[in-house]
């Protein structure tokens, strides 16, 4: 198994003792056929067990797997014809955000999303996956360009957030989110967005405006890194894990509580095991959703994604004269 996580040992020890007996067999010519396939058989007992039941914490490890794929990993397996757009014609070009014109089933639409490095020299050159204003705005110019052009718009969200540091709040950070939320909330044509691996803070949310959304099984998204609410709350970033448990961050909590439209399973181990399969449950997904939300007009796409929003939270009254 390449890029294991910690919790995944017991099936690395397994499958190298089901290995090396196999090897033994061979070399020595004797018959361990029965030997194996009971271990084969306990193997996949185990694996089932261990990826049925994980923990918070190991989800956030498999959301934040190095291998996991990237939005260009995807947009490889999943469209053709991908033409790679740069620049926000204001700045400069932001590499923690790509996107482009491609077909999606022979349907033109225009693809963006956060893209974090394969490497640590790629990942320097793209911030990690934490975007400055101009790479927010780099996304909005493609998508006022695909609302003008009336192509669907399809995001993918992998952010721990928005670059933090202090340039980029020079250039604008704050406004550059707010202006997509803003704009993403009116444009008349379908937008669907997936959560790949992290959706963090409006770092994610700006890309995150959609008539659906939906997240891959061991994603995580949430109003702002567990890391950076123990810091808050605890004063103690270590205690990460226990702010992770309280904000429901899993896909299964965001699903209960209504913030996004349905989970997409990942294969087992996690999506960076069978990229192509990951891949092709993604294509199914987004074809499926876009092919209801072509069906409204205009303006029902605008009330359809207003809606979806307004209807998030619980909200309770408080009588008049009752403020206790």
């Amino acid at each position: 198994m390449a890029g294991e996580m910690p919790f995944e040992q017991p099936l690395v020890e397994l499958r190298g003792k089901i290995d090396e007996l196999k090897k033994f067999s061979k070399d020595k010519q004797i018959d361990f056929t029965d030997e194996i396939a009971r271990l084969e058989q306990r193997y996949q007992q185990l694996e089932t067990e261990l990826y049925q039941n994980l923990s918070v914490k190991q989800k956030m490890q498999l959301a934040r797997h190095a291998q996991r794929p990237t939005t260009l990993d995807l947009i490889n397996h999943i469209f053709t014809d991908f033409i790679e757009l740069h620049g926000d014609r204001l700045y400069g070009d932001d590499l923690a955000i790509v996107g482009g014109i491609a077909r999606l089933n022979g349907l033109p639409v225009t693809v963006v999303g956060h893209q974090k490095g394969k490497d640590t020299k790629d990942n320097i050159s793209r911030h990690f996956g934490m975007p400055h204003p101009e790479g927010y705005r780099k996304a909005l110019r493609f998508m006022k360009q695909a609302n003008k052009f009336n192509r669907p718009i399809i995001t993918f969200i992998d952010t721990p957030g928005a670059y933090p540091g202090s340039a980029a709040e020079e250039r604008g950070q704050g406004e550059a989110i707010a202006r997509n939320l803003m704009e993403m909330a009116s444009m008349r044509v379908p937008i669907l967005c997936v959560i790949v691996g992290e959706g963090g803070s409006g770092g994610a949310l700006a890309l995150g405006v959609g008539n659906r959304v939906f997240m891959l099984e061991n994603a995580i998204y949430s109003v702002i890194t567990p890391e950076g609410a123990a810091s808050i709350l605890f004063r103690d970033a270590s205690k990460s894990m226990e702010a992770a448990e309280a904000m429901k961050i899993t896909a299964d909590e965001i699903l209960k509580l209504g913030i996004i439209d349905g989970i997409i399973p990942e294969p087992k181990g996690g999506a960076h095991r069978d990229v192509a399969a990951q891949a092709e449950s993604i294509k199914s997904t987004l074809w499926t959703s876009l092919e209801e939300l072509l069906k409204l007009s205009e303006q029902e796409l605008v009330e359809d994604r207003y809606n979806k929003f307004r209807q998030m939270g619980r909200f309770k009254a408080i009588q008049e004269g009752n403020h206790a």
